[in-house]
C-alpha cells in the first residue's frame, strides 16, 4: 500500500472524514451495497446507513465489491430509513435524496450548505426513496441523463453525486 500511498486502515479510520453521510434506502443489490462502501472509502465519507432490509457486513457477496472498505468505513443498520432520515435532521444534516421527482434539481444546480453536513439519501433500485423520507428532504437531486434508461445503478449514481457535491464543497485540493 505504501507504494501507492494509502494508508492503512486503522490510520484511515483516524484522518478527518468528509462532512458527507449516505444513507441506503432499502437497496436490496449486496453487489451495490458493496460498491457503496468501496466508493465511501474512495471519498473518505463519515459514514453509511443501511436501512430496513438493506444487506449489512459481513456477507460474502457484499465483501466481493467492497474490497475490504467494510473494514475502513463506519457503517450502522437502522430499521427504517424514515428513522435514519429524522435523527440525521435533527443533527443538523442536509438531507437530500438523489432522485427524479416533479421538484428535483438537476445535480449541476445544485449547491450544498457550505459547513453542514450533508446527508445523501439514495432509494430502492425499483421503487427509489420512500415517499415519507422524500417529505422529509431539504431536496431532490437528479443526473441529468441523455440516453432512454433515465436511471443509473445506484452505486453508481452514488459515486456520480458525491463527485460533483464534494468537488463543490472543495474537498479536493488542487495537485492532490
Amino acid at each position: 500500500m505504501q507504494e501507492l500511498n494509502r494508508l492503512p486502515v486503522a490510520d484511515f479510520k483516524a484522518t478527518a472524514k468528509s462532512p458527507v453521510v449516505l444513507v441506503l434506502d432499502n437497496v436490496r443489490s449486496l453487489h451495490n451495497v458493496g460498491a457503496v462502501f468501496r466508493t465511501a472509502d474512495a471519498f473518505a465519507l463519515e459514514k453509511i446507513y443501511l436501512c430496513g432490509v438493506t444487506g449489512r457486513p459481513p456477507h460474502r457477496e457484499i465483501t466481493k465489491t467492497a474490497l475490504g472498505s467494510t473494514e475502513s468505513v463506519a457503517w450502522a443498520h437502522v430499521a427504517t430509513t424514515l428513522e435514519a432520515a429524522q435523527d440525521l435532521k435533527a443533527a443538523g444534516y442536509q438531507l437530500i435524496a438523489v432522485e427524479q421527482t416533479t421538484d428535483s434539481v438537476l445535480l449541476p444546480h445544485f449547491q450544498p450548505v457550505a459547513g453542514q453536513p450533508l446527508a445523501l439519501v439514495l432509494g430502492n433500485e425499483v421503487f427509489g426513496v420512500d415517499d415519507e423520507v422524500l417529505a422529509l428532504c431539504d431536496a431532490a437531486v437528479e443526473i441529468p441523463q441523455l440516453g432512454t434508461k433515465h436511471s443509473l445503478n445506484v452505486s453508481v449514481a452514488a459515486g456520480v453525486v458525491l463527485w460533483d457535491v464534494l468537488s463543490k464543497l472543495l474537498v479536493f485540493k488542487q495537485n492532490a
